[in-house]
């Protein structure tokens, strides 16, 4: 049985772990993995994203390679399931300089997006907020973001955009301090 074939089967952890365990069992099969997820045709590549977001929470060296690819290619994902999970492999890695004005782009404007759905904003907040830390000028402009957006948000997208406003607020510097 092929890893597509595998894929093909259900949409199922099950499945999925069984597909995690292949390639960590014969971790050639990796590349074949991601070049399934980057063709971002459904449902095949959205369950490859799944795949390697479970691979990314127990051994994210193995997309250390990829960051930089993945980068590239996030912002043409067509569908949710794609930069959900491709957002919070992102979230978990080093973001790194040549990356960082594309990616609080993007995450600025998923934040923005009414059509988008909470799981994508959350994580777009999150790397934002990491983003933040290097680069405070954004502050701000987050903070005034996720309060508009909670207007007509979720309950977990409140909790998540009151959390970390008050993180936020606590690393700004009043004017008179600059």
């Amino acid at each position: 049985m092929t890893l597509e074939n595998l894929l093909e089967l259900d949409q199922s952890r099950k499945n999925i772990d069984q597909v995690v365990a292949l390639i960590v069992g014969q971790p050639k099969l990796f590349e074949q993995l991601w070049q399934i997820f980057l063709r971002d045709q459904e449902p095949l590549s959205r369950r490859a994203a799944w795949a390697i977001d479970i691979m990314n929470e127990k051994y994210p060296f193995i997309l250390q390679t990829h960051i930089d690819q993945l980068m590239e290619v996030i912002q043409g994902f067509r569908h949710d399931g794609m930069r959900r999970h491709s957002l919070r492999i992102i979230e978990s890695h080093h973001i790194t300089p040549a990356n960082i004005e594309k990616l609080t782009d993007i995450c600025f404007r998923w934040l923005e997006d009414n059509t988008m759905p909470v799981a994508v904003k959350m994580y777009s907040i999150k790397i934002l907020e990491r983003i933040a830390g290097e680069e405070p000028e954004i502050i701000r402009e987050l903070i005034d973001i996720i309060e508009i957006q909670m207007n007509e948000a979720t309950p977990g997208f409140k909790n998540i955009g009151l959390k970390t406003i008050r993180r936020l607020q606590k690393s700004i510097k009043p004017d008179y301090i600059r």
